[in-house]
């Protein structure tokens, strides 16, 4: 058994409880009555492959009323309960610091450039809600975890065992299953408002000295520069406590402020991966590795042990985008120290 910081992943046996219990979790999702169809089809998927043993609720969010349609259609594949939660103009929409021609005209330019979601005042305000409302929102209050989960995407492994169980027993904050990097052009001073908050809360920062500080994943050079490095958050499980937390809020509110959400095109991706590597330890983020798992145009399929693919998984290891070079996997494994088989929690049967 491999000793350090990632030791549970050997000798942790997650299994369902035998009482029915569950952890204080939920699946969130932001989705348009028109995705119904694409979110069956994931939830199916979900309910098939891991909460029809656990059948954890379903929370699902949307910046207009749901349908009839919409809610007959997902609380009937649910193993679990299914709210429903809808907000306004305070989550999404535009604070008042904001100069709406200033962010029309960026829109404007970044549209001509040809950059991916460059026009899309939609996309802005969902990467904005993403960052720093979602787990404010009122559905969300009675909950320890989320997993977030959208249309169109697949899982095609066996999950057998409660990622949310493990997460509270091994005090872990936030789960990922794809790395990427992200598109320079979009976030061009989102770095150097990052290090400016940094020096103003040096407290809140996990010191680059310590063997257990992140910032080598996502800086090549100490913190001088941000080498793009991110969890891609279309999936993502974590720990509502953290994004709660006061030094989360101060970190949101302080990029909030900046207006790069507007300005430019700032992800909710990087926010989430630089807060989580600047203020959480190793030993508090997980790779869930075996998680067979597909967003458009990417997959992350195991392939070690020689038996997850083949008898847990329908998806094909040759494809998985962890050995990508465009993947910053490769990368979190020489951070952390760690391999793939690490991180394995699925168990033969």
């Amino acid at each position: 058994m491999r000793s350090g910081r990632h030791s549970y992943t050997h000798n942790y046996h997650p299994k369902p409880h035998s009482n029915g219990t569950r952890e204080n979790a939920a699946f969130v999702v932001l989705v348009r009555n028109s995705d119904l169809n694409s979110m069956r089809d994931t939830m199916q998927q979900m309910e098939d492959r891991f909460n029809h043993k656990f059948n954890y609720p379903w929370i699902f969010l949307n910046n207009e009323p749901f349908d009839e349609k919409f809610k007959e259609y997902t609380s009937g594949l649910a193993s679990g309960e299914t709210l429903y939660g809808t907000f306004g103009e305070e989550m999404w929409g535009y604070p008042e610091w904001i100069d709406q021609d200033k962010a029309s005209a960026a829109r404007q330019e970044m549209e001509s450039k040809g950059i991916i979601y460059g026009g899309s005042e939609s996309y802005r305000h969902m990467c904005r809600f993403q960052s720093g409302f979602f787990f404010r929102h009122p559905l969300l209050d009675s909950f320890d975890y989320y997993w977030r989960v959208e249309p169109h995407v697949r899982f095609s492994c066996d999950i057998d065992y409660d990622p949310f169980r493990v997460m509270r027993e091994n005090d872990l904050k936030y789960g990922w299953t794809i790395s990427i990097k992200e598109y320079v052009e979009t976030i061009p001073t989102l770095w150097e408002t990052v290090k400016s908050f940094m020096k103003e809360h040096p407290e809140y920062i996990i010191p680059k000295s310590d063997p257990e500080s992140l910032l080598a994943w996502i800086s090549n050079d100490g913190g001088e520069s941000y080498n793009l490095c991110h969890f891609w958050s279309n999936f993502e499980i974590g720990s509502l406590a953290f994004l709660r937390s006061q030094k989360y809020m101060d970190f949101f509110e302080y990029l909030d402020k900046a207006g790069g959400f507007f300005y430019e095109r700032w992800g909710d991706a990087p926010v989430h991966s630089i807060a989580a590597a600047l203020m959480l330890k190793q030993s508090e983020v997980h790779w869930f590795y075996d998680m067979g798992y597909f967003h458009n145009p990417w997959y992350q399929c195991p392939s070690e042990p020689e038996w997850m693919p083949v008898e847990k998984c329908s998806c094909d290891p040759e494809n998985s985008f962890d050995k990508h070079w465009y993947s910053c996997t490769p990368e979190y494994l020489k951070v952390t120290g760690t391999k793939r088989t690490d991180w394995l929690l699925t168990q033969r049967d």
